[in-house]
């Protein structure tokens, strides 16, 4: 299959939150699937918020994925013309001026920075900044990290030479030279998405200079020259470009084909987002979404949850129910909202639409009759229910919304879940047909910045089963909503 695949071949690193996989797709953007390699891993964790990954291991994943793909490819590795990396966005490395690692990997989960948040609060106008930067302070940003850090471990701060996201560190190693996407730099919340420079009120503040940042970087602006080791290992990359590595939010609505404000992405993997992009030269940023970036011409407005397939997996586990395809009927059994069960899914703190760090998770209505089933029912919708209030606010800006696409290995892996979804959102869904989503969107963008392309419209992508929303059901959980938000209010919105 590989030598019939039309060339050149772009290798697409995906680095995500649960594993790092390198996948070759075709000048057609057609993935082939022979040709991948992938490692799951799991994040660190402690009971006071910190989610953390040891970066010379992540590191040593990302060598071992490209190696295995490398592998896989043989001869045919010389068709490989560029790597594309799709990376976590919102990571945040410090890095020595030698190179080595000052700090772990901090990811958007983590949020032991939350007290920051009020300090942050105290000396911007929150509203301000957010129309300029599409970040609200919260601690999944990098203001509220580096103020933390800076309080909490300044020996630490002082002898960081650059703060910078796990792909540009990865690229770093290999390349000794760092370059920051637009799109990696657009989800920082130190960032001027209009004016695309780094937001330098906020970083003085802060006590980092933008020389203590990457370089801002256009797609076309390709790594070459790489260290000698990884040239002597890679001999099949030693000449291909490696573009900057991108968000992969931005990558993932490529991939399933959400390239226009007609398409809408919802996405559920360890997280959850729902996202729509524009192409357009500068943009208003609504309040309650963020705003981020593809690319130096594309925008994403949208929400995130950081509690999706989380969630999932956690109760799953807690509950005992096991993993298999008779949970996946009994869960389809169960009737909506029939449980009684109010839930509030923050199981690693609230995003959109509130954006409370130290926000957790409740479960109101248990009684001696509430079965484990019931529990786990209620958790996939909880998330469900979050997603709407999201999709109400983007469609308040995007009234021309004609199509829900479905990606993400918790959600697509689940049909009742996934019916929920469509239920709960009174739309219809379709699941993206596309397995590697992220990895695919990141070679699309390569082989349209480096001419292989006319432009993204020019590849179509896979869709599959299509999810009606049922009339009724959306009406009952409608009436569930108002009980969860009613609940938030209580719990979470006192302030």
């Amino acid at each position: 299959m590989a030598r019939k695949a039309p060339a050149p071949w772009i290798l697409s690193v995906d680095i995500g939150t649960s594993s790092v996989r390198a996948i070759v797709f075709d000048k057609d953007g057609r993935a082939m699937p022979d040709l991948l390699a992938q490692i799951h891993y799991a994040m660190k964790t402690s009971r006071d918020g910190g989610v953390e990954a040891d970066p010379e291991i992540l590191s040593h994943n990302v060598e071992s994925v490209i190696d295995g793909a490398l592998a896989r490819a043989g001869p045919s590795a010389s068709e490989i013309c560029a790597v594309a990396t799709s990376c976590f966005w919102h990571s945040l490395i410090g890095v020595m001026s030698d190179g080595r690692p000052a700090t772990p990997v901090y990811i958007w989960a983590d949020t032991r920075s939350s007290s920051m948040v009020h300090v942050l609060r105290q000396h911007f106008d929150e509203r301000a900044v957010h129309s300029r930067t599409g970040c609200v302070f919260h601690s999944s940003y990098l203001p509220a990290k580096l103020l933390w850090l800076s309080r909490t471990v300044p020996e630490v701060f002082r002898r960081t030479a650059r703060w910078m996201s796990f792909g540009e560190y990865f690229q770093g190693r290999v390349f000794h030279r760092y370059l920051c996407s637009h799109s990696m730099a657009s989800a920082t919340g130190l960032y001027q998405q209009n004016s695309r420079t780094w937001d330098t009120e906020l970083l003085r503040f802060l006590d980092a200079a933008p020389e203590k940042l990457s370089p801002l970087a256009r797609l076309k602006e390709t790594l070459t020259d790489m260290e000698a080791a990884y040239a002597a290992r890679w001999t099949a990359l030693r000449s291909v470009a490696w573009l900057p590595a991108l968000g992969d939010g931005a990558c993932s609505n490529i991939g399933c084909g959400c390239i226009s404000p007609e398409r809408l992405a919802i996405m559920v993997g360890t997280s959850g987002a729902l996202r729509v992009m524009h192409e357009t030269e500068s943009i208003e940023i609504p309040e309650g979404l963020w705003c981020y970036r593809a690319d130096e011409k594309r925008f994403l407005i949208g929400g995130a949850l950081s509690n999706g397939g989380l969630l999932y997996t956690w109760l799953r586990e807690t509950l005992q129910l096991g993993d298999s395809v008779a949970l996946e009927e009994r869960l389809a059994a169960e009737q909506p909202d029939q449980h009684g069960l109010t839930m509030l899914p923050f199981l690693a703190g609230e995003r959109s639409m509130g954006w409370h760090s130290e926000a957790r998770g409740a479960i109101v209505g248990l009684s001696v009759h509430t079965r484990p089933i019931e529990i786990l029912r209620a958790g996939l919708e909880s998330v469900a229910l979050r997603f709407a209030q999201v999709a109400d606010a983007i469609r308040e800006v995007t009234p021309g919304i004609r199509e829900v696409v479905a990606s993400g290995g918790a959600l697509l892996s689940s049909r009742t879940w996934t019916q929920i979804m469509a239920d709960v959102l009174g739309h219809l869904v379709i699941a993206s047909g596309e397995k590697e989503a992220s990895s695919r969107g990141a070679a699309l963008l390569a082989l349209e910045s480096l001419g292989f392309a006319p432009g993204l419209d020019a590849f179509s992508a896979s869709m599959g089963e299509i999810f009606e929303p049922d009339p009724g059901k959306h009406e009952v959980y409608r009436r569930a909503r108002a009980r969860q938000e009613q609940l938030y209010s209580l719990l979470i919105n006192q302030t």
